[in-house]
């Protein structure tokens, strides 16, 4: 896992993602990566998938002026909200709030990997901030 941080854009898998939004895919990008997590149902969700949902959920809460990470990771993030400025829908919201509930709970290959270590509780604190950002 090339994570190093437990924020949103703390971890490879993120980053990557990112440069989707650069690209022009955006909005798409982000119910992509929501999706991803959802159409998992009662399966395993991969660590992967989960990453990428829980960095396009940081974006929602960028654009609803809540974001919870602000540094050198995010950049390429920031710049792409300040150029498509806009509150996302309340549907999307709500997804995104069930998508951190599925991240966070059974059956999540990263909700595992966290709690193995020693950080668990920051990682926990930081889903909440992002649930509490979605209002």
């Amino acid at each position: 896992m090339g994570t190093w941080s437990h924020e949103p854009f703390g971890n490879d898998a993120a980053n990557d993602w990112a440069y989707g939004l650069e690209d022009g895919d955006g909005m798409a990008l982000v119910e992509e990566a929501l999706d991803k997590v959802l159409e998992a149902g009662d399966d395993y969700v991969d660590a992967g998938d989960a990453e990428e949902a829980v960095a396009a959920i940081e974006v929602l809460a960028k654009l609803l002026g809540k974001g919870t990470q602000s540094d050198s990771y995010t950049k390429r993030v920031d710049a792409w909200v300040a150029a498509h400025p806009g509150a996302p829908s309340p549907a999307l919201r709500q997804k995104a709030r069930g998508v951190l509930a599925r991240i966070a709970g059974a059956d999540s290959e990263l909700a595992e990997l966290w709690d193995e270590g020693d950080d668990a509780a920051a990682w926990r604190a930081s889903l909440a901030a992002l649930q509490r950002a979605l209002g």
